[in-house]
């Protein structure tokens, strides 16, 4: 790949989708180099070209599915879910008690790890009550093939061996020795949809809160915060955004008041 040829890429990428890659691109070779030689593109710039050309747009979700990375697992960061549990749950339960609606979002859902683990908190919190409450949230990503994959809900063993043994018994069927399926009460309740973060906010609601995590390191500091303040403008007065425990905003460019590290909220 040529320094052209890659410059080429990241402006791509990085105007459609906010992702900034001019950092990386031994990893981003290292990734696009056998998928060129299976498919026969003699050079990048004719991948390139490729990619712009294709009116069925296959070739450009080959790429994302590609070069997004989807590391995730269950219970990730975990002090960001019993802070939902002890904290943000009882605020939104407070404050809609007469609608019964819970609104959350998680914007980088990958491989769906994230978002039912939200679910499984929010039955754990509301308990018997939980049927009496709208509780289904939207997730989203960029790559189709991981939001297939999340759909599906089947996850190997040790995935989800992370997880207390109660909620591995509740929440999952075993489908063979090695593989399980999230249960359908909390399948259904995850609502999975393909979304650029770089598009228009189509919501018609306020979200209580926004899980954004791990997603914003690939962003140059101008998309960072446009998108933090994007943000802010969809979250309910008093609703929390949550970012990774690695990554920070600029406090000064945002409305979002600080709470803790990696967790932020718009004043009431």
């Amino acid at each position: 790949m040529t320094d052209r040829e890659f410059e080429r890429l990241v402006e791509f990428l990085e105007s459609r989708y906010g992702i900034n890659l001019s950092q990386k691109k031994v990893i981003v070779q290292g990734r696009l180099d056998n998928y060129l030689a299976r498919n026969g593109f003699a050079n990048y710039g004719d991948y390139l070209n490729a990619v712009e050309s294709d009116k069925s747009g296959h070739e450009l979700q080959n790429m994302l599915n590609i070069l997004t990375t989807n590391h995730t697992y269950f219970w990730r960061e975990p002090d960001h879910f019993i802070f939902l549990k002890e904290v943000i749950l009882p605020q939104i339960v407070e404050k809609e008690r007469h609608t019964h609606d819970i609104r959350i979002w998680s914007g980088a859902s990958s491989s769906g790890e994230e978002p039912y683990t939200i679910a499984m908190v929010i039955k754990e919190f509301l308990g018997l009550n939980y049927n009496n409450w709208d509780t289904t949230l939207l997730a989203t990503d960029l790559s189709s093939e991981v939001l297939q994959y999340a759909i599906k809900g089947v996850y190997l063993k040790e995935k989800i061996e992370v997880l207390p043994e109660p909620w591995q018994k509740a929440y999952f069927k075993r489908v063979d020795d090695f593989n399980y399926r999230v249960a359908d009460d909390i399948r259904k309740n995850v609502m999975f949809r393909k979304f650029n973060l770089m598009s228009d906010f189509p919501f018609t609601k306020k979200m209580h809160v926004v899980f954004l995590r791990n997603v914003m390191i690939y962003f140059s500091e101008d998309t960072k915060r446009n998108l933090v303040n994007k943000i802010y403008d969809i979250l309910e007065p008093g609703g929390y955004l949550i970012i990774g425990n690695t990554e920070n905003i600029d406090k000064e460019a945002s409305k979002l008041e600080y709470v803790r590290p990696s967790i932020f909220r718009k004043p009431i």
